[in-house]
């Protein structure tokens, strides 16, 4: 009798182990299965969200910006104080991207990057100062400050704490220059130029050529300052 009672329960262990053994497997099966489904829609969802993030906004320009409009938006902020992290009057004032970014705004161009180092990323890179046309922005110490080139060796920037926004000369070669606004006035001429000799005629007929766009250049850079010295004069006055 023992002997067959203790066989019956050596049976139902055996069934038991048989029944629980494999919902036990199962079970933890469906707890990874589980867990690594979270864990793949976690992942999937950061890096959704971290690609959405890395893709940088295009900025757009309407089409009548120009650089010369830049210079000239520039100008009403001269004389508001610098104030690190500025990038609006409710500050108290604007740092060199600030007014960089404030004055883009103000004629249309969004949206902008915030810092200098994100800003000498726009547009297209200018070989030399030389080169450089109004409203083309000059960038120093590889991102560190930014200023709007109004012509003739000078600039529009917020310099430092301390100061106010102001004209000054280039006080030194730029890391950068990028150009992100096309020219108004004389520069379409230079560029009716320089169209003009992409059919070359003759060898020699490159040096009149780069002389006359150099002429142009040059006559846009004195008609943009000449046009921000009459500002200053008949409103804030430019700084020295």
């Amino acid at each position: 009798m023992s002997a067959g009672i203790a066989a019956v329960q050596a049976r139902i262990g055996e069934l038991r182990a048989l029944v629980e053994g494999p919902s036990a497997t199962v079970s933890t099966g469906s707890a990874s299965t589980g867990s690594a489904s979270v864990s793949t829609v976690a992942s999937a969802s950061f890096g959704s969200a971290l690609a959405a993030a890395s893709v940088p906004a295009t900025t757009a320009a309407p089409a009548s910006a120009t650089g010369q409009g830049l210079v000239a938006a520039a100008t009403k902020y001269l004389g508001v104080p610098y104030v690190w992290g500025g990038e609006s009057l409710d500050e108290g004032g604007l740092d060199c991207s600030g007014l960089v970014q404030r004055s883009l705004a103000d004629i249309g161009v969004t949206p902008v990057p915030r810092t200098a180092r994100e800003q000498m990323t726009l547009g297209t890179a200018v070989p030399s100062l030389d080169q450089a046309l109004p409203g083309d922005l000059v960038v120093f110490g590889g991102g560190n400050h930014i200023g709007i080139y109004v012509g003739e060796g000078r600039m529009i920037d917020a310099p430092k704490p301390g100061k106010a926004v102001t004209v000054r000369e280039v006080y030194t070669e730029p890391t950068a220059i990028r150009r992100i606004l096309p020219q108004a006035g004389a520069v379409p001429v230079a560029m009716s130029v320089a169209t003009d000799a992409a059919v070359p005629v003759a060898t020699d007929a490159a040096v009149p050529v780069a002389t006359d766009a150099a002429s142009a250049v040059a006559s846009a850079q004195r008609a943009a300052l000449q046009a921000l010295v009459g500002l200053g004069a008949s409103g804030s006055g430019v700084a020295a």
